[in-house]
């Protein structure tokens, strides 16, 4: 029989630190994508155009060294206990965001991207932790606050680093390192260890292994057309945080402050979405209906996207793009009432793995083929390439969901159809 520990408790203290410090990592994150294409052009003296392959190798930077550190993290913190891993985390984010606001190369730059990629497995430490702590019952209550922790800090850092980019491109990346040094501190005297050295488990090179993605295709082969259609969805929208703020200067000469407004009004739509409209939207029309009808208005928008030829289109076209949102959490649905109750761990590997791969491909395939097309040298001038190849990487995704629907059509429940 397995010796699972029993939750512990430590309060509220400790599980608001756990909240505060997913905000203020996305917070901080959030912060710097307003001004890193100002920065950039700062430092290399190039326009917006030339800056976009830099910004496209810096967020492939930041995924590879997620992708390939993040089980190393997990690991450590089965070992170690979470309030170390959680702590040198804060703290090294703190020291990388001190790098690249005084960066004055961008190969500082490209060392704080990788720092922030090796240390930004906070959140998945912050889940074991919120699992240490926590009942069963209480689970799915407790990683929706921080789901709702993560999506405060993306609505609100694009603002605020748009405006802070106004007086510096450099202000935000030290208002970032503030915040993650006072959540060092916070942490440091308040949060208490919640895994106890009775239950932890010696760290193992097999165990810490990022290249699984094969091996949970070949033990999920039911649910391995929906993990593809969901890779190739996710693949497609890297085109917002790749090339949003780079794209916006480029074409409609838009301000740090009108990046951040902007991405704000992304992150307001999808919370609305997820938090209001999900639930009723799958009740009414089901699980299969509401993954296509995000995967349709998603399309739509995208191409809408690519040839919004003003600014003020983009922010009519912001609100109904929202609802494509819905398209991951129904797929996920599908694929987790498809999975065995003792598999539902492969499939979340699964599916993460194939989402940090299109977090390194993604940005390298936004930005590269936006620069193609915006360069000096380009064979003609279109703004909305990026968008494009979303939108027709979007309409793909479809064709792996369809199949994935009709091999499985006997084991779907009624509610899902």
């Amino acid at each position: 029989m397995t010796d699972t520990p029993a939750p512990r408790k430590h309060g509220k203290n400790a599980f608001l630190f756990v909240l505060v410090t997913v905000a203020i990592d996305m917070l901080a994150f959030g912060l710097i994508i307003p001004v890193i294409p100002s920065l950039i052009q700062d430092m290399m003296h190039v326009p917006p155009e030339d800056a976009t392959l830099w910004l496209g190798l810096l967020a492939a930077t930041y995924a590879l060294m997620n992708f390939l550190f993040g089980p190393t993290v997990g690991a450590l913190s089965d070992h170690f206990g979470r309030r170390l891993v959680l702590l040198v985390s804060i703290g090294t984010l703190a020291i990388d965001f001190i790098i690249m606001g005084f960066a004055g190369s961008i190969w500082l730059l490209f060392i704080g991207r990788a720092l922030s990629g090796i240390s930004g497995a906070t959140y998945s430490t912050a889940n074991a932790y919120i699992a240490d702590v926590t009942e069963p019952k209480d689970r799915g209550r407790a990683f929706g606050m921080i789901g709702a922790a993560f999506g405060f800090g993306f609505v609100f850092g694009p603002v605020i680093g748009g405006f802070l980019g106004e007086i510096s491109p450099r202000a935000p990346f030290f208002a970032a390192a503030g915040l993650a040094a006072v959540n060092f501190c916070y942490g440091f005297f308040v949060l208490p260890e919640s895994l106890d050295k009775a239950h932890r488990r010696p760290f193992a090179f097999k165990r810490a292994n990022p290249f699984g993605a094969a091996k949970h295709f070949s033990k999920l082969p039911q649910i391995s057309w929906f993990l593809l259609a969901a890779g190739i969805f996710f693949l497609a929208h890297t085109v917002f945080p790749a090339t949003w703020s780079v794209h916006g200067e480029i074409r409609y000469d838009w301000s740090p402050k009108e990046i951040g407004f902007s991405l704000g009004l992304v992150g307001v739509g999808a919370a609305v979405v997820q938090a209001g409209l999900m639930g009723p939207i799958l009740n009414r029309i089901g699980t299969v209906r509401t993954a296509l009808l995000g995967m349709s208005v998603s399309v739509i928008c995208l191409f809408a996207y690519a040839f919004a030829g003003q600014a003020w289109i983009v922010y009519a076209i912001i609100p109904i793009g929202a609802l494509g949102g819905v398209t991951g959490p129904a797929i996920n649905s599908l694929m987790s009432t498809l999975t065995p109750r003792n598999a539902q761990g492969e499939l979340q590997g699964a599916s993460s793995s194939l989402n940090s791969l299109a977090m390194i491909v993604g940005p390298l395939a936004m930005n590269g083929i936006l620069y193609y097309f915006t360069h000096d040298s380009a064979p003609f001038r279109f703004g909305g390439a990026a968008f494009l190849l979303s939108a027709l990487l979007t309409l793909l995704a479809i064709v792996p969901f369809m199949r994935g629907v009709r091999e499985n059509r006997d084991a779907l429940p009624a509610v899902a159809e």
